[in-house]
């Protein structure tokens, strides 16, 4: 009774009962339990698990009395059903049986690993040329120091980092890491403006003191000042919650965390959500991957350039002296050395030696969690066979020295290759389970068990000539199956003659299959020769990754070289074939673009029309006018995306630009509900407007469109005038103010360091035509009935809508006249005439006496097609 009492689940069978402890280990996280060739799944994550991925619901019998759902997935295909419930945003515990399964009672198993979307590190499962990081956010409940700590790794490369922020900048922040998962206490609840899976854990392990010496201990640190963490203690408490997190769930060495780097918000260029999405940097505004700045930019030819592109474009830098040494990079690979070899042909070729390299950084990464396969390992070997060509070609071609950093790592590591060379077979199997992934030569041991477990052909030649004779059986055979093993095969007309030693094994339609003691004994010791020679080679295989050890921060490093290589050159070819120019960066707050180009856009019409903008000290905020579809927004965002390739250290699409320090670029374009939060179209634009005003610096780019057009005309006018002269007076920004309100245009004979400026559209004999050239002035007009003109709108409305723009124009009020209405119901009368005139000739044509029944219910359903949605 007692023992009941100790144990909760006594009353199931003993396999239910040890994994009911392990499921009580993992919470609320999905249970892969392996069972032979399969992972289970049980009860409630059984029903889970069958509807996320589609997968037969069973049932295992009886435990406790009460029926198991089951379902599972073949361990062969595991990897494929992981990747689609962590793109879900569901983490999974993978339970190993770890015991010997010829005792008695259940294998023992135990969890060796949690997959969750922030830590995975296997190739198959992470995206190659995106991030997957893990973010922890501490929100401090007491203190002066109020600040959110911040803590986010990239568990495939190993970067570690922290930062603090204001609560306004918070969303900001998670925008620009944009984490895959975010762990939190249990008692911080959280709502972030991107996708990411929520994750729970003790609010003591935000303690500070627990989570200082968490660090220092993983670390081997005294303290942490060495690291500059003493700036910011909140967000030490999320970095020890997040490395206990991240140690709780991989069970593994995490030895390829090498340091902690603090980084400090106003290194960038920020952000705010909306501008990122308003920009279209990584992802459209519906949400596709294609055409963006990113998509555009990206002609790296290795995952890790790729993948560092992507953290460029989404963190220009403020700090000019960095900018301009990543301009002086790019313009190293466009300034060819060797005057026998054009600029585009050194671009191609440095390309070209890219293209054998693995992803080196995630590599090194599973080297030091030694989960690495046998394929990766041998395409680290012929990628190193390639890098003294590599460096050699640079040098050779481009300004660059034997000392500099874009060179020195590449043959920093010689002893790997040889170790590779020698230790790994020329085409290594997929997995070491499977043998075949030691070249022969390497260890004596493994090459005598390997001839013993493959030289059974002499043998069993030998065997079945001995057989034959000895039985007068003419056709008996010895052969080998995997199910089987080695048997002596029989057909059955020679029954008689099987002598009374040989064993029956198996009974097939047509033949007897046998097995003898000598064969037996034989089958023994091969396939124990084959067990022997895998498990040797898994042990020398081990003992290679043990070494490697000693390497993974040099191929770390060698990994972000050849990314820098990488993006440098894909930066150097794009400005290259677009006829691009390197931007000159100044300390004041300037933006000063000649013939400048939208960088997405002008890829997808057939002409482009470049325009200049000049923001300065002096001329602070350009009013945009012109017509709707003018390209506005177009000429707007264009000047916010030159700036962030100006200042990640890209070249421009212009013919000159000059571009500041910049600290923020705010974005207000477009409009949205939101409905689950209750806020309109209005209540959104102010809500984005509020931040713009609270946060917008004199070293800030805003851009504002169309503020103040979701609520009545004085209103929305009032609104935007206000904003307009706050903006100018108090924020001093650098802005872009697109306007409707011609009222506004008048703005500069009360305020300096306003200038206005139109998009140009002129009227044709077949309507408007937009000109997209900026132009200095006001708009004379908005066009704004020729827009709906041609957007289809019925002419009697668009005769309607002209009257009474005439007649506002001289100050009078709007009002229906009658001969607005009787121009209405006239053309309602024009259409009903034409349509009847149409029904009655359609139905003319038709012969009935010469219809079969077929033939007439179509000619019903034409008509009914024709004139079934007429009305009166």
């Amino acid at each position: 009774m007692d023992e009941q009492n100790n144990n909760p689940y006594a009353g199931h069978t003993p396999m239910m009962q040890q994994y009911l402890r392990l499921k009580s280990e993992v919470g609320n996280v999905l249970l892969f339990y392996r069972m032979g060739d399969f992972y289970e799944m049980f009860y409630d994550d059984a029903v889970e698990t069958a509807r996320l991925l589609n997968l037969t619901l069973t049932k295992r019998g009886v435990s406790n009395g009460e029926p198991i759902p089951m379902a599972g997935v073949p361990v062969h295909a595991m990897e494929q059903y992981l990747a689609r419930l962590v793109a879900m945003g569901k983490s999974v515990a993978i339970g190993e049986q770890v015991g010997d399964p010829t005792g008695k009672g259940p294998v023992e198993r135990k969890i060796v690993r949690i997959v969750s979307p922030g830590t995975l590190t296997e190739e198959n499962l992470l995206p190659s040329r995106a991030d997957r990081l893990l973010l922890a956010i501490y929100k401090p409940f007491k203190g002066r120091n109020t600040k959110y700590g911040l803590a986010w790794l990239n568990l495939a490369s190993g970067d570690f980092k922290l930062a603090e922020c204001d609560e306004e900048n918070l969303d900001s922040e998670v925008c620009r890491i944009a984490p895959a998962e975010i762990v939190t206490g249990d008692s911080f609840d959280i709502t972030v403006p991107i996708p990411a899976a929520m994750s729970k854990t003790a609010d003591w392990h935000f303690d500070f003191k627990e989570s200082e010496q968490q660090l220092c201990a993983f670390f081997q640190l005294d303290s942490l000042t060495a690291f500059g963490a003493d700036e910011v203690p909140n967000a030490v408490c999320a970095a020890g919650a997040l490395l206990r997190y991240v140690a709780r769930t991989q069970n593994q060495s995490l030895s390829h965390i090498q340091r902690l780097t603090v980084d400090h918000i106003t290194d960038y260029v920020v952000l705010d959500p909306v501008s990122r999405k308003n920009l279209e940097i990584t992802e459209t505004l519906s949400g596709e991957n294609s055409p963006t700045l990113y998509s555009l930019l990206d002609h790296c030819k290795t995952p890790m350039g790729s993948r560092l592109l992507r953290h460029w474009v989404h963190h220009p830098l403020r700090d000019n002296q960095q900018v301009i040494q990543r301009h002086q990079r790019v313009q190293a690979f466009l300034s060819p050395t060797s005057l026998n070899v054009s600029t585009q042909a050194i671009l191609t070729s440095v390309r070209e030696y890219l293209t054998v390299f693995p992803d080196i950084e995630r590599i090194s990464t599973r080297i030091a969690l030694q989960s690495v396969r046998p394929r990766e390992l041998a395409s680290l070997r012929d990628a190193f066979q390639q890098l003294p060509g590599l460096q050699h070609y640079l040098l050779t071609n481009l300004p660059l020295s034997e000392q500099d950093e874009l060179v020195a790592p590449l043959c920093s590591l010689p002893e790997i290759y040889p170790l590779l060379a020698k230790t790994l077979a020329v085409e290594p199997s997929v997995q070491v389970r499977d043998g075949g992934v030691i070249a022969q030569g390497v260890d004596a041991e493994l090459d005598e068990l390997r001839t013993l477990a493959s030289d059974s052909g002499a043998f069993l030649m030998e065997l079945e000539a001995r057989e034959k004779e000895a039985t007068g059986i003419p056709n008996l055979r010895v052969e080998y199956n995997r199910v089987q093993g080695f048997y002596i095969e029989v057909t059955k007309t020679h029954l008689d003659k099987v002598p009374e030693h040989y064993r029956r094994r198996q009974t097939l339609k047509n033949v007897e299959r046998y097995v003898t003691a000598e064969l037996k004994e034989w089958e023994d010791k091969v396939l124990s020769a084959q067990e022997r020679a895998l498990n040797r080679e898994k042990y020398l295989y081990e003992q290679l990754l043990a070494t490697l050890q000693i390497w993974v921060v040099a191929l770390q490093q060698l990994a972000k070289t050849l990314a820098h290589i990488d993006v440098f050159s894909g930066l150097a070819y794009h400005a290259l074939k677009n006829e691009w120019v390197r931007p000159e960066i100044v300390d004041t707050p300037t933006i000063q673009i000649e013939l400048g180009r939208h960088p997405v856009v002008e890829h997808s019409i057939e002409r482009f029309t470049p325009n200049s903008c000049l923001l300065s000290e002096h001329d602070r905020m350009l009013l945009i006018t012109g017509p709707n579809m003018g390209g506005k927004s177009t000429y707007m965002r264009q000047v916010a995306l030159i700036t962030l390739l100006a200042r990640m250290g890209s070249f421009v699409p212009a013919q000159s630009a000059v571009i500041g320090s910049i600290d923020r670029i705010f974005t207000r374009i477009g409009a949205a509900d939101d409905l689950a939060g209750g806020r309109s179209t209005f209540m959104m634009e102010m809500i984005e407007a509020a931040a713009i005003l609270a946060n917008s610096t004199p070293h800030s780019l805003v851009l504002m469109d169309e503020i103040g057009r979701g609520t009545s005309t004085y209103d929305g006018l009032a609104l935007a005038w206000a904003i307009a002269c706050r903006l100018l007076t108090h924020n001093k920004a650098l802005t872009l103010f697109a306007t409707h309100y011609f009222e506004l245009t008048r703005l500069p004979e009360q305020l300096a360091g306003v200038r206005n400026v139109h998009l140009a559209a002129t009227e044709t004999s077949t309507g408007i035509a937009f000109l997209h050239e900026v132009q200095e002035g006001p708009a004379s007009r908005s066009y704004g009935i020729q827009v709906a003109q041609k957007a289809g709108i019925p002419m009697a409305v668009i005769r309607q809508a002209k009257r009474e723009l005439e007649r506002l124009e001289q100050g009078a009020t709007p009002q229906l006249d009658l001969f607005a209405q009787a121009d209405i119901h006239d053309q309602e009368q024009n259409d009903m005439a034409l349509e009847l005139a149409a029904m009655k000739q359609a139905i003319s044509e038709l012969v009935p006496d010469n219809m079969s029944p077929r033939d007439a219910l179509d000619a019903l359903y034409k008509l009914q097609h024709l004139f079934g949605n007429s009305q009166g």
